[in-house]
């Protein structure tokens, strides 16, 4: 009988998922990937000095390194809950990636940016769609970053 519940007990730590420090390193490393490439992006459309204005500055070094930080918290914030998600397969993690990059195209730019720094909130403008497109490639790397990682370290 105690073997029999010895090996339910087992099986049920099996099922739990990745542990806690392989979600936060798939959502560090994911998020980081990610806003390295958006960052680039952001610097080439020189939106960076907007970023840095966030914590009092305008240097374009400033915004990369705010948005980087910004970055990693978001990508934990995938996948600290959402880590059974991104280990069910790289075309799910993509697509999970690209849906939640897009909802902070709308959660970031569109409302707490704008809230942020006295702006009409939902206002869409000449650049909104390049920023939509840049939190959707930050998303997609995100998810297939995270995803490879949680994978790995099952």
């Amino acid at each position: 009988m105690a073997s029999a519940h010895s090996g339910t007990r087992a099986k049920r730590s099996t099922d739990t998922g990745p542990s806690i420090g392989t979600r936060m390193m798939a959502g560090a490393l994911g998020g980081l990937a990610g806003g390295i490439v958006f960052g680039f992006l952001m610097a080439m459309m020189g939106m960076l000095g907007m970023i840095a204005s966030l914590v009092g500055s305008s240097s374009a070094i400033a915004g990369f390194l705010v948005h980087l930080v910004i970055s990693v918290l978001i990508g934990l914030t995938l996948t600290i809950p959402g880590a059974g998600l991104l280990k069910r397969g790289l075309i799910i993690s993509a697509v999970v990636g690209l849906v939640y990059g897009m909802l902070w195209w709308v959660l970031g730019p569109l409302l707490i940016m704008p809230t942020m720094m006295g702006m009409p909130i939902f206002s869409l403008d000449a650049g909104s769609g390049a920023s939509l497109m840049g939190h959707a490639v930050y998303g997609l790397i995100l998810g297939l970053v995270a995803a490879l990682i949680i994978r790995r370290g099952r």
